[in-house]
């Protein structure tokens, strides 16, 4: 079996354990869904939920983060940790998408990786869960799930690990093939602990590269 039909045959068992998965950022909103990445950096999604909100009441719009004092933005994000350089990065995100950008989140990689704090992880989740364009988030649990399944070896980079995704993974299935990556990563597959194979849906084709 080549890769590419070990990863058509994957991603077809994680579509069936795992039929709803989605972002479990908010991103109803593309300048929000940017500030929530950032955030995710060493962080939990749920913690950054919870964090958010009181951000957005103290400045609501792209306008508002941008003319705000990094200190005061700091106070707020701190317990997603790195605040410092977090609220550095989100303030001058915002002034660039109203400087130069029109207040508008671009829709293409080179123009994403233009912005402050965003990297090809974060760009790939703007294109996938609001473009709906091909993307592929390679995210820890992404990159430690493909290792394990055989479909990379042994590589760790993240921007290699997409690009070799990317031979193999329909353009169409990427996005939502990360997503269940991540639900796979939490609850079986996961890094912490011993995997749970006993309960695994892809056992009968993992590589088990653990």
């Amino acid at each position: 079996m080549t890769k590419k039909q070990r990863a058509i045959e994957i991603i077809e068992l994680l579509k069936q354990e795992y039929p709803d998965a989605e972002c479990s950022l908010d991103i109803s909103i593309a300048w929000k869904l940017l500030i929530s990445v950032r955030l995710a950096a060493q962080c939990t999604d749920e913690r950054v939920n919870r964090i958010v909100p009181n951000l957005y009441e103290k400045y609501p719009d792209i306008d508002a983060i941008a003319d705000a004092p990094v200190e005061a933005i700091e106070a707020i994000v701190k317990p997603c940790g790195l605040g410092k350089s977090k609220a550095r990065d989100i303030k001058a995100c915002m002034t660039m998408l109203r400087d130069e950008f029109n207040y508008t989140v671009p829709d293409n990689m080179k123009d994403l990786l233009k912005l402050p704090g965003v990297g090809r992880k974060s760009a790939n989740l703007i294109l996938g869960d609001v473009y709906g364009k091909p993307a592929i988030v390679t995210d820890t649990h992404c990159i430690r799930l493909v290792n394990r399944f055989g479909l990379v070896d042994g590589e760790k980079d993240p921007k290699k690990v997409e690009m070799a995704l990317w031979k193999i993974i329909p353009e169409d299935e990427g996005s939502d093939f990360c997503h269940r990556l991540v639900l796979h990563g939490r609850d079986v597959c996961t890094a912490r602990t011993t995997p749970h194979c006993d309960r695994c849906c892809l056992s009968s084709i993992c590589k088990k590269h653990i």
